[in-house]
């Protein structure tokens, strides 16, 4: 996939390190807010084998607080600016803002990763002004909300429909398809029932037709599960991430990179092998 003048190959599955520069996100809230001790995750990610920096200035964890436009642009500019000057990897501005996509694309970002799939106020124009790829989630309600008694027909074909909608109106907005990702929002909107039925059957998204992104790094569908706090949910984010991937997840967003990335060339080592001996 083409992001301006870099190509990622997604044939097989690639890391995206978060940057959280917000005071309150559910995981790393507060860590990255200076500059120095962004620009010193950033370097740490890139080098462990990150292919994206997910840069986000607004927290969406349940029940956080939405924050001003300009508040947004203050924290997330600087940032990218700086990344982009020093650093060989693809960034990615998570916004819902037009305004703040815009700005970011213009400061270096070359990926819009949109938890509301560009439903907001002028975010689809201003997407596909920018000329770059776009992230498409699934999100119930809103943040502060969300986690609410979520309810689903079928989790699965409702995200799966959402999805379908969503790009279709990318495709009248002018956003080809070859510039379309998928993410089927785990944990936005969704109990821990839904979480899995999602993560057993991701496979279906391949009818999309798109690329598809998951992010379930320390979510509390880990946690709730191996009844462990935040900063202990390693090995379950890993293994999660690796059942994603072996259904055709290629872009794997995570706090954790150095130790997913490892995981990860274990898998495709061993997807070496499993071919080779399929071929005799």
């Amino acid at each position: 996939m083409q992001f301006k003048d870099k190509f990622i190959d997604l044939s097989s599955p690639k890391v995206m390190g978060i940057l959280n520069v917000t005071p309150d996100s559910f995981s790393d809230g507060g860590i990255f807010v200076q500059i120095d001790q962004a620009f010193s995750q950033v370097q740490q990610m890139v080098e462990a084998g990150a292919s994206f920096i997910d840069v986000g200035g607004e927290s969406t964890r349940p029940g956080a607080k939405a924050v001003s436009e300009q508040q947004e642009l203050e924290r997330v500019i600087p940032i990218i600016e700086a990344i982009h000057q020093r650093f060989d990897c693809v960034i990615s501005i998570d916004t819902s803002k037009a305004l703040v996509m815009s700005e970011a694309v213009a400061a270096g970002a070359s990926l819009i990763n949109d938890v509301r799939a560009l439903q907001e106020e002028g975010a689809l124009i201003a997407a596909a002004k920018a000329q770059v790829p776009v992230c498409l989630m699934h999100m119930q309600g809103q943040p502060r909300t969300m986690q609410t008694a979520p309810e689903y027909h079928d989790v699965v074909n409702d995200v799966i429909e959402f999805l379908k909608k969503r790009i279709d109106s990318c495709f009248q907005a002018g956003i080809e398809a070859h510039n379309i990702i998928v993410d089927p929002g785990f944990g936005f909107g969704k109990n821990l029932a839904h979480n899995y039925q999602l993560l057993a059957n991701l496979d279906k998204l391949k009818q999309l037709n798109t690329a598809i992104l998951i992010g379930l790094s320390r979510k509390s569908m880990i946690g709730n599960v191996v009844n462990r706090a935040v900063n202990e949910r390693l090995a379950g984010s890993i293994s999660a991430a690796l059942l994603a991937v072996q259904q055709g997840a290629q872009i794997i967003r995570v706090h954790d990179v150095k130790e997913t990335v490892d995981a990860i060339k274990i898998l495709l080592m061993m997807n070496t092998y499993k071919e080779n001996r399929d071929e005799r």
